[in-house]
């Protein structure tokens, strides 16, 4: 009897420890990921919008027909991105996520305070390369540091009513995410010791 109770528990343990480990691996081994799944239809460091979603749309999963989608397929390689969306009459967020399907960020349009959320995305490298002015790196400008090079901005804006889903889009379609080629004048004109 008690053997029975051993190899039942041996059994349970052993599949908690199979569960438990299949689970928190998937993420990493699964091909058929968001970030693959819209490199087809995206063009990297530019926005683009998402068909409406529908049971026959499975591009992202638990997407509302209510929001209107965009996405930005970033890489920092080539530098820092600058972010700039419309605020929507609504409701409009945006979250950044790595490659790997990891949420590091999100904003919305109650949180920026502003008609326009602006900020600056860039790798911590980047960050520290900027200089210490209080000019460049003011309090009004976000800043936020991505933990890897590559990575999602998924932008949504609410239709509360179907017939101002086109303003919601609209609202999507006007955003931009561009890498800076442009340095700050201090930064260009800094000496090459200071910076």
């Amino acid at each position: 009897m008690i053997r029975i109770v051993f190899t039942i528990i041996a059994g349970v343990l052993l599949g908690g420890v199979v569960h438990l480990v299949s689970v928190l691996a998937l993420p990493k081994i699964a091909t058929e990921d968001a970030y693959a799944r819209l490199a087809p239809i995206t063009k990297v460091n530019t926005v683009t919008q998402l068909p409406a979603a529908d049971p026959s749309n499975t591009l992202m999963p638990y997407l509302d027909p209510a929001i209107a989608v965009a996405v930005c397929r970033y890489d920092l390689s080539g530098g820092s991105i600058k972010l700039s969306v419309p605020v929507s009459q609504a409701y409009t967020s945006v979250s950044f996520y790595t490659r790997n399907d990891l949420a590091y960020y999100a904003i919305n349009d109650r949180s920026a305070g502003k008609k326009v959320i602006e900020l600056d995305l860039m790798t911590e490298a980047q960050h520290s390369d900027l200089p210490e002015d209080e000019d460049v790196t003011a309090a009004d400008r976000l800043i936020i540091d991505s933990p890897s090079t590559t990575g999602l901005i998924v932008l949504k804006a609410l239709a509360p009513e179907p017939g101002l889903m086109a303003q919601a889009q609209a609202s999507l379609a006007a955003s931009s995410c561009k890498v800076q080629t442009d340095l700050p004048a201090k930064q260009a004109e800094a000496p090459r010791g200071k910076r």
